[in-house]
């Protein structure tokens, strides 16, 4: 993977700090052309410098170079929980992940001639959002009264031929709901989800990943943003919309306003802040008054995720789950070939516990359960 010099940032830095290019190249004893080459992208700092310049400006590695990927890396796409940042150490172990992914390919039940088909031009835009999202409900069979469910979603991934990855990592600790992993050379999406989520907000992710999957060029937080809007309609699209803004609008108190909203969302097992976003998203594009709430919707949201209980304690109870009833469920409500794949790579090629922990990125108590389950 390239690296290079994110320029902007170090000539800010310079420029808080009050130092010229005279001065940083005094500072490191080098010339003052090599800083000049520096910072227009002609030529990198030895590691050495580099560390010296970091010093010198109070800016960490990664605020100084950016890493180019190559065309053969794992594409990865996840956002961190809340105000959490996604950092590029988070993305390197995915992408790690990734690659020890790749000798579990060969084993995939998947036609090997058809790269499975993606949006041409994926945009943020609500009009183009709605349309992708009518499209993929219609080829469900779904109208817009019907609600969109976790079967839905788990056959639409196995028809667009991604591994369902489900893991049990845990409902605080990680913060992490879903990771996406794409696999240019072998044309692969792996997607894991993490059932020690609350089961409505599992449903969200499900969709968001499904989005992932199907704008596979997209990254970073454009992707992210586009992920989020494209579940968001899928699960409350633009007709049941018009119809609960207008059940909404008919009233005139606050909390009544909040009643209907919190109706919706528990009809269609989905957060009251997706029902609030796009209604207002419905309202902006016809030019109409914006129903807002104002704060009051994350204390509703809050109040109504406690009626809900994760999807790992709706499947196994409180406690955890033995390896054959995980890899069961695995296998037969997520529809996940992921495991007999898994098995079959560890039967022609001999690995240890320790892979199946860095792929699943797992304690190691837990992947010597699986292992010896798989082997």
């Amino acid at each position: 993977m390239e690296r290079v010099l994110r320029t902007e940032a170090i000539g800010d830095a310079m420029a808080a700090s009050g130092l010229n290019q005279a001065a940083v190249a005094r500072e490191l004893d080098v010339s003052r052309e090599a800083v000049s080459k520096w910072l227009k992208g002609r030529s990198t700092p030895r590691p050495d410098k580099l560390l010296r310049l970091a010093l010198l400006l109070d800016l960490t590695l990664d605020q100084m170079v950016a890493r180019v990927p190559d065309a053969a890396d794992p594409v990865v796409a996840f956002r961190k929980m809340g105000a959490r940042k996604t950092t590029e150490a988070h993305i390197a172990r995915a992408q790690k992940m990734g690659r020890l992914l790749e000798p579990v390919v060969p084993f995939l039940p998947f036609d090997e001639l058809v790269v499975p088909p993606v949006l041409k031009e994926p945009r943020l835009a609500y009009e183009y959002v709605e349309r992708v999202a009518g499209a993929i409900r219609a080829e469900i069979g779904l109208d817009a009264s019907d609600v969109l469910d976790f079967e839905h979603l788990i056959h639409r991934f196995r028809e667009l031929q991604a591994v369902l990855i489900p893991v049990l990592w845990g409902a605080r600790d990680r913060h992490e709901n879903a990771l996406h992993i794409h696999l240019p050379e072998s044309a692969t999406t792996w997607v894991y989800l993490n059932l020690d989520s609350e089961v409505h907000d599992f449903k969200f992710w499900m969709a968001h990943e499904l989005a992932h999957v199907l704008a596979p060029r997209l990254h970073g937080d454009k992707g992210e943003d586009f992920a989020d809007s494209l579940a968001s309609a899928l699960l409350y699209p633009r007709q049941a919309a018009e119809a609960g803004y207008r059940d909404v609008r008919s009233l005139r108190g606050g909390g009544a306003r909040m009643n209907v909203v919190k109706g919706i969302a528990r009809e269609l097992t989905i957060s009251p802040i997706t029902v609030h976003e796009r209604l207002r998203c419905y309202a902006e594009s016809e030019g109409l008054p914006v129903i807002d709430l104002g704060n009051a919707i994350y204390g509703a949201a809050r109040n109504v995720n406690r009626e809900y209980r994760t999807v790992s304690e709706a499947l196994f109870g409180d406690g955890a789950p033995e390896p054959p009833e995980y890899i069961r469920v695995s296998r037969e409500l997520f529809e996940s070939p992921f495991y007999d794949a898994l098995a079959a790579c560890l039967g022609e090629r001999p690995r240890s516990a320790g892979y199946v922990q860095s792929v699943l990125d797992i304690p190691l108590l837990d992947a010597k359960a699986i292992h010896s389950e798989l082997v």
